[in-house]
């Protein structure tokens, strides 16, 4: 199909450029060749006037003889074929033709119809009209045929030797005949010389359209229609390499985002897919699988306790019970995270619900040689939270701590206290809509976990799209493209295209353009448009000034998450424990913090641990 497509446009360039080439050589060819013939009449008429002003002082004396050698020495010329003169009646007087002398020509052959209309000689007339081509018989060469009319003057008809009267005007005509052989075949040769460049330009001009269709037009389409192609059997991570700059260059870079978005879709759909096949599958498991578990787990712990005296049978049994337990604690996180619990409030001790997370783990830390440093000694205020989620996450946390240490031993530390923060640098976007309310929330891309505001930047005609970070005072945002400066950003709504940079306000610190969208129900929030600056401003936040928080450090000296790894830490089924881990425990522990109005970070080091910090605010 491509190379039909190139076939087309060559052949149709092709032929246009025939036809202009063609309609050019025409109209080349005849304007040449009505130069050529004006060029013979010029030189003939010119001619005729010499011959006219060397027979006057003969005719005024009536030499004819020397009129007749004037008019023989001239007819010799290569290129003149006949010359007479006659008379007003018509009659041959003189000529290079000594047997045309004296005889009658016929007025309506020989285009003397120009000069006797209706048998009244016309006294003057036009210079194209005095000329006359025409050929003898169909073989032989064109000839060119000049009349010079012989006006009366006085010196004719004051002179003693000839009759003519006074109101005599045109005495008679002087007819030169040349021979067009050589002009035509000038203009033969001019023709073939012509076409013969037109038929060189036109083959030169179709090997070029040829060359450039098939380098700008025919490669760069056959690579979409691939990639296409690709695409419709299911190959979503096919890209189409750089083929330039102009509209199909754009069209493939289009192209490659579409693509990159659909595998994205894809993705989102499938998670969703699989999160929906999740719940329902969570509705039975409790019913289906968490009785037998639980039976199994009773049975093998009691055959634990009576088989003392055979260790290798305590060996089996010990698998059997602790993997019974690993999957009791899968289906529980899959039942959390599934069908999550409204959070329960009320005034709670934070301190004591560390120490009954402690309770929990404590076994499972002695066993792996882990000290635990808890700082609970410090009276806190109480804070409205669901204890029991709250509890969940301190374990889930201890219990992901303990993992990252492993059996060699290590330290974990647990350090609640109260802090007061400002809002910039913690606060969190939730929400945030467009003037015509549609939501600018991304929830596929993430920075840190957290989902991202959306918005659609035109950067010389170009459109690309930025993911906000959410995190007030952040500015970890990831950009479609490189951005050099964002003094001419136009930043708009990627849903409806409605502009996000507010009129006549610019940026207090760099002077660029300054975004703004609604957060509700906390007002609008304001940020530079330049990626070079970091300025942003939240009035409802900075209005409620700083905000009180009990903040809960647990550190590890664990193996540390590598750096790639931690944007990714809070999303659904990623894990770092291989086949070990669901990927759950820490989507739960994100969706309990946020549903407490919390927020959860991490630092870490591969090599030298993990920290977690948790702020749940003290009042709502």
């Amino acid at each position: 199909m491509v190379a039909r497509i190139g076939l087309k446009l060559i052949i149709a360039v092709g032929v246009i450029t025939i036809i202009i080439i063609g309609v050019f050589s025409y109209f080349s060819i005849r304007a040449q060749t009505d130069a050529l013939i004006s060029q013979a009449g010029i030189h003939a008429n010119q001619l005729s006037e010499a011959i006219k002003n060397s027979t006057l002082t003969s005719m005024l004396e009536n030499k004819r003889d020397e009129v007749h050698a004037i008019i023989n020495t001239v007819s010799h010329e290569p290129s003149i074929t006949e010359i007479r003169i006659l008379n007003k009646e018509g009659e041959v007087t003189f000529s290079s033709r000594s047997d045309l002398i004296g005889k009658m020509v016929d007025k309506h052959a020989e285009s003397c119809y120009a000069c006797h209309t209706e048998n009244a000689p016309l006294q003057r007339l036009p210079m194209n009209e005095r000329m006359r081509i025409y050929r003898i018989s169909p073989d032989a060469p064109r000839i060119l045929a000049v009349i010079n009319p012989i006006y009366n003057t006085p010196s004719c008809y004051e002179a003693a030797c000839h009759a003519h009267t006074r109101d005599q005007t045109v005495l008679g005509v002087l007819d030169i005949k040349m021979d067009l052989k050589n002009v035509d075949r000038q203009i033969e040769d001019n023709k073939f010389r012509l076409i013969a460049l037109a038929a060189m330009a036109i083959l030169a001009l179709s090997i070029f359209i040829a060359y450039f269709v098939r380098i700008w037009i025919v490669k760069p389409v056959g690579k979409l229609v691939k990639a296409t192609s690709q695409v419709s059997s299911g190959n979503y991570n096919y890209t189409i390499d750089d083929i330039g700059n102009d509209e199909l260059g754009l069209l493939a870079k289009s192209f490659n985002k579409m693509t990159k978005n659909l595998a994205e879709a894809k993705q989102q759909l499938f998670q969703s897919d699989k999160m929906a096949s999740l719940g329902r599958l969570a509705a039975g498991v409790a019913h289906e699988i968490n009785n037998p578990l639980t039976a199994v787990l009773t049975y093998s712990s009691f055959i634990l306790k009576r088989t003392k005296e055979n260790p290798e049978l305590q060996e089996d049994l010990g698998v059997i019970v602790r993997e019974t337990i690993r999957c009791r604690e899968i289906v529980k996180n899959l039942l959390d995270f599934a069908r999550p619990s409204v959070p329960k409030m009320q005034e709670s001790d934070i301190n004591k619900i560390i120490k009954n997370a402690i309770e929990v783990v404590a076994a499972q830390l002695l066993l792996k040689r882990i000290e635990l440093d808890a700082h609970l000694d410090t009276p806190l205020p109480e804070i409205t939270v669901d204890p029991n989620q709250i509890q969940q996450v301190f374990i889930n946390l201890m219990v992901n701590a303990a993992d990252a240490i492993g059996d060699s031993g290590g330290k974990i530390t647990v350090h609640p206290s109260m802090i007061s923060l400002s809002p910039y640098g913690l606060a969190q976007i939730k929400t945030a809509v467009c003037p015509k309310r549609h939501s600018l929330m991304d929830d596929e891309i993430k920075i840190n976990g957290l989902p991202t505001i959306r918005v659609k930047a035109v950067v010389k005609g170009n459109d690309e799209f930025i993911n906000l970070d959410p995190v007030y005072g952040k500015h970890r945002h990831q950009y479609g493209m490189e951005f050099k400066s964002g003094k001419n950003f136009q930043v708009s709504c990627p849903q409806c295209g409605v502009s996000l940079i507010e009129e006549n306000i610019k940026c207090p610190e760099c002077g660029s353009s300054v975004c703004a969208f609604e957060v509700p129900p906390h007002g609008m929030f304001e940020g530079c448009a330049n990626p070079e600056c970091t300025w942003q401003r939240w009035g409802a936040m900075d209005e409620a000034g700083q905000k009180d928080y009990i903040q809960v450090k647990i550190a590890d000296t664990g193996q540390g998450i590598p750096e790639e790894n931690l944007s990714r830490l809070f999303e659904p089924f990623y894990t770092t424990k291989g086949k070990h881990g669901t990927g759950l425990g820490l989507a739960v522990i994100w969706r309990i913090i946020d549903n407490h109005d919390g927020t959860i970070g991490v630092e870490s080091e591969a090599g030298k641990g993990t920290t977690f910090t948790i702020h749940l605010p003290l009042q709502k």
